[in-house]
């Protein structure tokens, strides 16, 4: 039986290479947690991957057992571990939370009421998460009515809404929508009214701002 969640109208889901590269697990862990999060909301998504873990079984069982593995290969299962739940951080999983789907529970001390936002201008906050150095996650905070700075994106940018809505150029967004932005999108996206927006966001590369003061503080609020 479908939860709550999974009967919302979900409008935008992951890619077939994003759903392949996680269960192949050539994903930096921010974006790890992003696929992981929006895969427990997401029944559709769920299905497409488990098909996909399939192939990728079905293909190792022809594999030659004594193939050579890469050295980054311990550290990106790892990762995936983490991502799932399994990692030392699990108690903070036992927090009961409407907004914080399982899997990004064990990245946070408590529900959302407890997290410590930092202020990062025009009313929006944040939380940087802890994650590897090849690409990083946050959770953003937009206020109902505000939008975020204008800018444009140096690699990719994986977005997804927790609570409330988001509209930029492109579409619009609301609980279990993911938007996939890359160098060819440049949006300045606006929170809904209503209820403040709160996205789980990561990229591997600083956003391109067109304003001077966004563009001064970057170095310091790491976007």
């Amino acid at each position: 039986m479908k939860t709550k969640d999974e009967m919302a109208m979900i409008k935008h889901h992951l890619s077939d290479r994003l759903l392949m590269a996680y269960s192949a697990g050539t994903l930096p862990e921010a974006f790890n947690l992003v696929v992981a999060t929006h895969i427990s909301l997401c029944a559709e998504c769920r299905a497409r991957l488990g098909s996909f873990d399939a192939i990728g079984g079905a293909l190792l069982e022809k594999v030659d057992a004594s193939a050579e593995m890469s050295p980054e290969t311990l550290s990106q299962t790892l990762a995936r571990l983490k991502v799932q739940g399994e990692s030392p951080r699990e108690p903070a999983a036992q927090v009961t939370d409407k907004v914080l789907p399982q899997p990004l529970r064990a990245y946070l001390d408590g529900g959302i009421e407890a997290v410590k936002w930092r202020a990062v201008g025009g009313g929006v906050r944040q939380v940087v998460l802890p994650t590897s150095d090849h690409a990083s996650a946050r959770l953003l905070r937009i206020p109902a009515g505000t939008s975020v700075p204008d800018h444009g994106h140096r690699g990719l940018e994986l977005t997804l809404v927790l609570q409330g809505a988001f509209s930029d150029e492109a579409d619009r967004f609301g609980r279990g929508d993911i938007e996939i932005a890359d160098e060819e999108l440049h949006h300045t996206p606006v929170a809904e009214p209503g209820e403040d927006c709160i996205c789980l966001a990561a990229t591997d590369a600083p956003l391109k701002f067109k304003g001077l003061l966004p563009r001064l503080a970057q170095p310091f609020l790491r976007i």
